[in-house]
């Protein structure tokens, strides 16, 4: 990993829907709907970090497909976000850092209060899922 704080998203498609979950009230993305995943930390792949992310913040184990695309963006020192494409073992999700989840397809995400960076991620989407 470079010197470059990173961050990562899972991205998990079902039936032509991609996955999103509302984050808990608070915080400057409190609220807003998401990719799941965060933060990478010191010694962690982006691999790791979303195996590690998705059993926190969901409780279910995932296995993580190929590299989706980068964006940049500005966020509490983060600077770039790496999306992957991940695979759910099972769906008995429990929430920690989220009050729902849904599937949407990116007409359905549109209106939605999404997280910036998140949404940066849409257009490259758009050939997954036709």
């Amino acid at each position: 990993m470079d010197g470059t704080s990173r961050s990562v998203a899972g991205i998990a498609v079902e039936k032509g829907k991609v996955f999103i979950a509302r984050r808990i009230p608070g915080g400057d993305l409190g609220g807003k709907w998401e990719f799941p995943g965060g933060k990478v930390e010191a010694g962690e792949t982006d691999e790791e970090a979303l195996i590690r992310e998705f059993d926190e913040e969901l409780g279910i184990p995932v296995t993580i497909g190929p590299l989706l695309g980068t964006v940049s963006f500005e966020h509490r020192g983060i600077r770039l976000l790496y999306a992957y494409r991940v695979y759910f073992t099972g769906y008995d999700f429990t929430l920690s850092e989220h009050t729902e989840w849904r599937w949407a397809g990116l007409e359905e995400i549109e209106p939605l209060d999404f997280a910036d960076s998140d949404r940066k991620l849409l257009p490259g989407l758009q050939e997954i899922l036709s």
